[in-house]
């Protein structure tokens, strides 16, 4: 039995944090491991640039003890460059390497790199034989149903990487002309698990916005685990609802959690924040924190003015200023509470 398959039996509502650029650093994914994400991979980094010794890239990989199990994700298009990469990633002692076969983003698909392998599944198989053949470590893939919607091979696909040596594979629900528009087809994951020639785990991913739907998509397509990406972006706590919803599904009396209050939202982003800096520097964390102000506080009444002032903010302090305006919390408690009580 490998790796994931041996982790799963023993975690049967295991949940994975999707790798984001830019977003899933250490600091968010230790944030999410807190709140109930069970596997956390890095950022996906580029196989060139780690063979080039680029030291955002091996930046990219730190992490601390306390995220185990933790992947490294790598992704690339050339087959030497990636089995460098995956050996320089081994080097760094996570528990596996993911390889991203699925990344829609023009850039990366420019060069060949993230779905644009879907257009030759025989250079992704080969790719990704040579990584499974360079390391020692478990390998795992990363990829979408296909290229677009009149070429969607994941069946045949999976069934190629498994017998290759991969041991799981997450499948995004979403072609790569999709981009993440439209809705996640979950008929394909499904019929990927459900092929009578899979044996590797087998991880669903999109769409996974609520406890109530990570349940549905769990049971009715039969997936070994779910991976949570842009959800969980500004909202870590969405891992503690979903484990609070496979717990009722099952009959355990347990009282789904209540939506944080304004108080538990301002205090783990400032956790946030100011364990970021450490590592990128004040001004790239206040820079990139400013994708997470919409979730940290989505259903916040009247927050679009405090978050105009924190999208210009560039130091701690002047986040602190504005997070911390007692007429602004008095208010927004007042609001939430009556919104609440109706």
């Amino acid at each position: 039995m490998n790796f994931f398959a041996n982790y799963l039996e023993a975690n049967t509502d295991a949940l994975f944090l999707a790798p984001m650029e830019e977003i899933t650093n250490t600091a968010f994914r230790r944030i999410c491991k807190a709140m109930g994400a069970d596997v956390l991979i890095s950022e996906f980094v580029s196989s060139e640039a780690l063979i080039r010794d680029v030291q955002k890239s091996f930046d990219k990989m730190a992490f601390d003890e306390s995220e185990r199990p933790f992947g490294i994700q790598i992704f690339g298009h050339d087959e030497t460059s990636l089995l460098k990469a995956a050996q320089v990633a081994e080097a760094q002692h996570p528990d596996f390497i993911d390889i991203n076969w699925g990344c829609p983003v023009k850039k990366v698909v420019a060069k060949g790199a993230g779905a644009a392998i879907l257009r030759d599944i025989p250079k992704m198989v080969a790719c990704t034989k040579a990584v499974v053949n360079a390391v020692k470590l478990p390998v795992s893939v990363k990829t979408r149903l296909g290229w677009d919607m009149n070429d969607r091979p994941i069946v045949s696909v999976a069934e190629q990487l498994q017998d290759i040596g991969i041991e799981a594979i997450t499948i995004h629900g979403r072609t790569r002309s999709q981009l993440y528009s439209g809705v996640a087809d979950w008929t394909l994951i499904g019929a990927v698990k459900n092929n009578p020639r899979m044996k590797i785990p087998v991880i669903g991913n999109g769409d996974i916005t609520s406890g109530e739907k990570a349940v549905l998509l769990k049971q009715r397509y039969g997936v070994d685990a779910l991976m949570v990406g842009r959800a969980a972006i500004g909202n870590p706590w969405i891992f503690e609802e979903i484990k609070s919803s496979f717990a009722v599904s099952v009959g355990a009396r347990r009282a789904l959690p209540l939506p944080p209050t304004l108080t538990e939202r301002i205090t783990v982003l400032l956790q946030h924040i100011k364990t970021s800096i450490p590592l990128l520097g004040e001004k790239k964390t206040c820079l990139e924190i400013r994708k997470h102000y919409a979730g940290y506080f989505k259903g916040v009444p009247d927050f679009k003015k405090i978050r105009l002032e924190l999208m210009k903010a560039t130091t701690l302090e002047e986040i602190e200023t504005i997070l911390n305006q007692d007429f602004y919390k008095i208010d927004m408690i007042n609001k939430i509470n009556k919104s609440w009580e109706s």
